[in-house]
């Protein structure tokens, strides 16, 4: 059997991290997709229809991830208030909610995940 000389106690060392990050590196860049990474599972809303509408009349929003385990509220917001609306139905691509009695004007879509009350840039006019 040959005798294999123990690596130097720094450069050896050295050389194998050096080569591990690299390979690290390397395998990153293979697994990752290419453009921006979007969290998976986080809801939001892309429209609402009709666009507007009176007190108590039902509406859709519509978006991606807004089943009940990402969204458990549903919101007309306007720059003071949250008012939350009655949800009719609920799946993962659309809420349908009865439109809260609130005063007329523009008001945005906002959606409760968590404890968070996420405001959305689409927009519901109540008439």
């Amino acid at each position: 059997m040959e005798n294999i000389p123990a690596l130097n106690h720094f450069g050896g060392r050295s050389k194998l991290v050096c080569a591990g990050a690299m390979l690290l590196v390397a395998v990153t860049l293979l697994v990752l997709p290419e453009g921006p990474i979007a969290a998976q599972g986080s809801p939001h809303v892309t429209a609402v229809d009709p666009a507007s509408g009176k007190p108590n009349d039902i509406v859709t929003v519509s978006g991606e991830d807004l089943e009940k385990s990402h969204v458990s509220g549903v919101f007309l917001s306007d720059d003071k208030d949250d008012h939350k609306a009655v949800v009719v139905t609920q799946t993962a691509d659309k809420i349908m909610i009865k439109v809260p009695e609130v005063k007329a004007g523009d008001y945005n879509i906002s959606i409760q995940s968590g404890s968070a009350i996420l405001i959305e840039p689409v927009r519901f006019t109540v008439q």
